[in-house]
């Protein structure tokens, strides 16, 4: 029972991009399968997108250390936030996931806590701030960059703090009593400065790709580079799958108008060079 209870989760969690549909509710977003088409015992698990649905600032929590926090105290730093919804005592998903998010922000060259902040909640009230600490070690562990401690935090909450941020999220489990573990989806939320959620990113590995053009798009400009720039000029976030693609026409326009300043260029060169020759011609 127990095995079969994880390995529905997973599937669900796996297929939730592609068996995700369009909302008539939202503009843009996607929403899980209805709950009559879920698996038996997961109705009620999924994720619905909320994009530029503004996060409240005055949700109260616990880090790691056991300190009382608001959720506004992780944003109006001109940064962008990763939220990473799970629980720490999951047998399967959730780990995967932190260990998935954690490799693939060791690529990425923002550094962690001065680009970016890294919110882990665990969406079980009954869970500890020990249990907070001790999975911060060994995700930190896992990052393996100095001073990223600074930069993620592991938090834990009361039911109604809970339930109030995985409502506005979309972030819909269930739990059960065989068992004793909750069923749920797997996705990690981007959230701009200013508190307004705008990507949703799916499975349990993440594209450093995807993820750096995330969080370069929501700062809004203030991190990354020119380089980034173009490259969301030319790539789309599909809300749809959750990933970056790129936009051909965007594509096309910028290897023409690269292809004309190296044509005008070698013209530019050339015409010297002509004239070079004829003012020597001349003396």
């Amino acid at each position: 029972m127990r095995i079969g209870f994880i390995v529905a989760t997973l599937l669900l969690a796996l297929a939730l991009p592609v068996c995700a549909q369009r909302s008539p509710l939202m503009s843009g977003g996607i929403m899980s399968p209805p709950a009559n088409q879920r698996p038996p015992g997961l109705e009620f698990v999924g994720i619905e997108q909320h994009l530029n649905a503004e996060i409240p600032a005055d949700l109260t929590f616990r880090d790691e250390l056991g300190n009382p926090v608001k959720l506004g105290d992780y944003f109006g730093k001109g940064r962008p936030v990763i939220l990473n919804l799970g629980y720490y005592q999951c047998p399967m998903l959730c780990g995967e996931v932190l260990q998935g998010l954690s490799g693939s922000l060791k690529i990425l060259k923002f550094e962690l806590g001065k680009d970016f902040d890294v919110v882990t909640l665990s969406f079980d009230p009954r869970e500890t701030t020990e249990m907070a600490a001790a999975k911060k070690r060994d995700i930190m562990k896992r990052y393996g960059r100095p001073g990223g401690e600074k930069g993620w935090h592991f938090l834990t909450g009361s039911p109604e703090s809970i339930n109030a941020l995985t409502k506005i999220v979309g972030f819909q489990f269930q739990f059960d009593e065989k068992t004793e573990q909750y069923a749920h989806a797997t996705a990690i939320v981007v959230i701009t400065p200013d508190r307004h959620i705008a990507q949703y990113f799916y499975g349990v590995e993440f594209s450093p790709k995807d993820l750096r053009l995330g969080l370069v798009q929501a700062s809004q400009g203030k991190i990354g580079t020119l380089a980034d720039q173009v490259l969301l000029y030319c790539y789309h976030y599909d809300p749809r799958t959750g990933k970056y693609g790129a936009v051909i026409s965007r594509v096309l326009q910028l290897a023409g108008l690269a292809t004309m300043l190296i044509l005008g260029t070698f013209v530019v060169i050339m015409f010297r060079a002509d004239a070079g020759k004829e003012q020597r011609r001349t003396t």
